[in-house]
């Protein structure tokens, strides 16, 4: 079998609901993950939101880790911009040495919320430390040890696991994979947010092309983040995906970000205190039943070689969410037969 599925949940409040449904939702969709025998099952970060209720990572991590008994589990991902990597390190050492052998740690380039949660979990600095030194300096955390010359050679970031946790790079832009391809790190390229299968092609190709085998992996490593939504009818497929659009801000200072909603576009651009521009876009959402599901996961397979999908649904009612997965879990086998 070479087509392999695994789920992003991003934990998503809806109309009527509470966070706390929310994140039981995502518990109950990691245990279903697990049990139509999914890869891994990752969440991600958001910040000062009204529609996710996925703000920290690495405690919904140990909270499915508990809830679960063999899928792994990860971000997707931790904003390492605003943090410090030994702290990031110390906190994925723990899940990993709490569930050895089952912790993914995928590092996101995003901001994750908007210009006022960015400055508050930077407690007012001006500017981040460079990412690429962030992700090196992470890295010899996880892996270990730091250089010699570091300032702080000697510093470990215990607990020491077993059996460290996995890095990958999260992206959606050539920039993203050439900076994984230079660590020789795994590579999730989000065409979920990108919406480009051109992009995402260029991307996976300069990853591969440029990729530096390192201690983290031996050889290319690609996943491929989709928007999937399956169902029993074309029809209800396309009333379950409703009117999703994707709003590109464009900033004055060259930087570009991607959110869900015009509101969002709107107060980013806001709160970012400059001129801006907002773009609106038709995101790529694969849709339909589960056989044109099939045949999109095979396209996708011919045209990148990708041989992991890691797929996000958020779909309303939750039924119809766990549905979709059933779905696509049938739809997963029957591609996996063909390839």
């Amino acid at each position: 079998m070479r087509i392999t599925i695994s789920v992003l949940d991003q934990s998503p409040i809806y109309p009527g609901e509470t966070a706390t449904e929310a994140l039981a939702h995502t518990v109950l969709l990691a245990q279903k993950a697990e049990e139509l025998g999914f890869r891994r099952f990752w969440v991600s970060e958001h910040h000062d939101s009204d529609h996710v209720a996925g703000s920290s990572p690495e405690v919904l991590i140990s909270h499915l880790l508990a809830k679960t008994k063999s899928i792994r589990i990860g971000s997707g991902g931790v904003m390492l911009q605003h943090y410090s990597p030994y702290k990031v390190a110390e906190n994925f050492n723990v899940l990993a040495s709490l569930a050895p052998g089952r912790v993914d740690l995928g590092i996101g380039r995003a901001p994750g919320g908007l210009p006022r949660s960015t400055q508050a979990l930077r407690q007012g600095a001006l500017e981040d430390a460079i990412l690429t030194n962030k992700i090196a300096e992470l890295g010899k955390y996880v892996q270990g040890p730091l250089d010699n010359d570091h300032p702080l050679a000697g510093l470990r970031a215990t607990p020491l696991p077993e059996i460290a946790p996995e890095l990958y790079v999260l992206g959606a832009s050539t920039a993203s994979a050439e900076l994984a391809a230079g660590f020789g790190l795994p590579y999730v390229f989000s065409l979920f947010i990108n919406g480009d299968e051109q992009a995402a092609l260029e991307a996976i190709r300069i990853y591969r092309s440029r990729f530096e085998p390192a201690s983290y992996a031996a050889k290319p490593q690609v996943i491929l983040a989709l928007s999937v939504v399956a169902a029993d009818t074309v029809q209800e497929a396309e009333e379950l995906a409703g009117e999703h659009k994707l709003f590109k801000i464009h900033l004055d200072n060259g930087k570009t970000l991607t959110v869900s909603t015009l509101a969002q576009a709107e107060e980013f651009g806001r709160q970012s205190g400059g001129h801006y521009a907002i773009q609106e876009q038709e995101p790529l959402i694969v849709k339909g039943t589960r056989e044109s599901v099939r045949r999109k996961l095979l396209e996708l397979y011919q045209a990148t070689g990708v041989e992991e999908y890691i797929v996000t649904s958020n779909i309303q009612p939750f039924d119809k969410r766990i549905r979709s997965f059933e779905l696509l879990s049938e739809a997963w086998a029957e591609a996996a037969a063909e390839v």
